[in-house]
C-alpha cells in the first residue's frame, strides 16, 4: 500500500499486457452514488468548493459508499436527505459511471428521486456548510453542460440522462469492486472512513 487515507488508499499492481509487465498505482476508493432530484420539471444541483480543482462546482447531491453493508439505494436516501433535507417517494435509476477508469476503481451510481417531501435540510459541515442550491429548469442544466457550467462528470451524466429520459429498474445490479471497503468493512453499519 502506498498510501492509506480516510477516504482512498493507493497501491501498485503489476500487471501483463500485449508488450510484457507493468506496473500502475491504482487509486482505491468506496465508490459513490448521486441523486438527481427532480420536481415539476426542475433538476436540484447544488454548488460547492472542491479543492482538488479550486473551484466551486455545480453538482447533484452525492456521497460515498462509505457505510459497510449499505445498499446503494440505501445511500442515495441517506445522501438526499443529508444534503437537501428531501425524502423522494419514487426512486429509478438513471445510470453507472466510472469516474477515472485509467487510474481508480470508483464507480458512481446515479439515481433519479422524484415526488418529493421537503423536509428540514441538516447543517453541514466543511465544504458542505455553504452549499448553494438551486432548482433548474432541466433543459436549462442541459445548456449549462454545453457550455460549460456543469463539468462534474457525474452532474454531467444524471443531467444528461435526464434530457434523455432514462428511467431504469433500481434492482439492477451495480457492477463495482472497492478494495478499500474489502479491507475496512467486516463491521455492518460502521463508517469505514474511520477503520485503518
Amino acid at each position: 500500500m502506498l498510501l492509506d487515507a480516510p477516504i482512498i488508499a493507493v497501491r501498485r499492481d503489476t500487471i501483463a499486457t500485449p508488450t510484457g509487465r507493468a506496473d500502475r498505482e491504482i487509486v482505491e476508493h468506496f465508490s459513490a452514488v448521486a441523486v438527481a432530484a427532480v420536481r415539476d420539471g426542475e433538476v436540484l444541483l447544488i454548488r460547492q468548493y472542491r479543492h482538488g480543482v479550486h473551484r466551486r462546482l455545480w453538482e447533484v447531491p452525492a456521497g460515498l459508499l462509505d457505510v459497510a453493508g449499505e445498499a446503494p439505494l440505501d445511500a442515495a436516501r441517506r445522501e438526499l436527505q443529508e444534503e437537501t433535507g428531501l425524502r423522494a417517494g419514487t426512486w429509478h435509476l438513471l445510470g453507472d459511471i466510472v469516474t477515472s477508469p485509467g487510474v481508480g476503481e470508483e464507480t458512481c451510481r446515479i439515481y433519479l428521486a422524484e415526488d418529493l417531501v421537503d423536509g428540514e435540510v441538516p447543517a453541514g459541515e466543511d465544504e458542505e456548510a455553504d452549499l448553494e442550491r438551486a432548482w433548474v429548469p432541466v433543459p436549462e442544466a442541459v445548456a449549462m453542460v454545453q457550455d460549460g457550467r456543469i463539468v462534474n462528470s457525474v452532474a454531467v451524466a444524471a443531467v444528461l440522462h435526464l434530457h434523455a429520459g432514462t428511467r431504469r429498474s433500481v434492482d439492477d445490479p451495480m457492477e463495482y469492486r472497492s478494495g478499500l471497503a474489502e479491507r475496512r468493512g467486516s463491521v455492518p453499519g460502521r463508517d469505514m472512513k474511520h477503520v485503518r
